[in-house]
């Protein structure tokens, strides 16, 4: 009998969250991602050193203020880095605006136009990359322009069904709901434990892959922020899932059989009407969970940016 994770891969593309080279060589997913907390963890795989010395002696190298360095050094480690796993991985990398860009639009698309002219310069096309943005009316709008200058996106930090909805409405070629962050919070607020079958995180995405087939939408649903196997099992069928190297191991290591639980063409094949910013604020407002997470998620990316922003500062010398 095979693996669950060779099971599972007959069911949903597999993607690494992680940008550890050796471990996508390992588990061989479709697809990985970079973020500054992935980058953090980066500064501490000996891998990865030589490539980071060569980045910061770049920029080092092109002058300018100390802040722009490390700003600029940031972008280059994500494309360099990105650029690495590309060459491993038969599909896209995923990579990240900073989080401090998360309200403002017109920053966001001349980032994503920085990142892209990056990845240019090392050969990588764009139709290898994801640029990755957080869900707020913001981001989407972002992504709605940059989707029609075929510059393609991945919606991150998605906690409600407006946030979903406005995402379908943009025309965004990816979205990555959470699992693991909304069943955090509603076992804190509960203090309940969950199974599989009534977890709040796996039904939340459950729900927004019947939402995307329901209406006919071309957006790829792909689960992320998982906390066990039984969660990511129980999403067997939706279109991706990113999963870190810990539930990978474990997922290879165990043998059996693993169902589709989830379809894929289900529905009527009709969009709703798009959400109107006051409805989108309005409908995530009324998500107690979803405005938490959402504020949550963008402070701790933020958090880790300004980390790899010092470690940066200081190997800058």
């Amino acid at each position: 009998m095979t693996s669950q994770l060779q099971q599972l891969k007959q069911h949903s593309l597999v993607v690494a969250d992680t940008g550890d080279l050796e471990a996508i060589r390992r588990y061989q997913p479709q697809d990985a991602t970079t973020n500054p907390s992935l980058l953090l963890k980066a500064f501490s795989l000996s891998g990865y050193q030589a490539l980071i010395d060569e980045e910061l002696s770049s920029v080092k190298a092109s002058g300018g203020n100390r802040e722009e360095q490390v700003k600029h050094a940031v972008d280059r480690l994500a494309v360099a880095m990105g650029s690495e796993i590309s060459a491993v991985v038969p599909g896209r990398v995923s990579t990240e605006v900073a989080a401090r860009l998360s309200f403002d639009t017109q920053a966001s698309i001349a980032k994503a136009h920085e990142l892209i002219e990056l990845y240019d310069a090392r050969g990588v096309s764009r139709d290898r990359v994801l640029i990755k943005l957080a869900s707020t009316w913001e981001g989407i709008r972002a992504a709605e322009v940059l989707e029609r200058e075929g510059i393609q996106c991945n919606l991150t930090l998605l906690f409600s069904d407006a946030q979903a909805q406005a995402c379908f409405d943009a025309g965004v070629f990816l979205i990555s709901p959470f699992v693991g962050r909304v069943t955090d919070w509603y076992k804190k607020e509960t203090g309940n434990d969950y199974t599989p079958e009534n977890d709040p995180g796996v039904k939340f995405v459950q729900g927004v892959c019947q939402r995307a087939n329901q209406g006919g939408y071309n957006t790829v649903v792909m689960g992320a922020s998982f906390r066990n196997t039984g969660q990511v099992l129980a999403l067997a069928g939706c279109p991706r899932l990113t999963i870190s190297p810990a539930l990978l191991e474990e997922l290879d290591a165990t043998e059996g059989s693993v169902a589709a639980q989830i379809q894929a063409g289900e529905g009527s094949g009709k969009p709703t009407e798009p959400l109107s910013e006051a409805a989108f604020r309005w409908g995530h407002n009324q998500d107690a969970m979803a405005n938490d997470k959402l504020a949550d998620g963008i402070r701790r990316f933020h958090d880790d940016q300004l980390e790899l922003e010092s470690l940066i500062d200081k190997r800058l010398g």
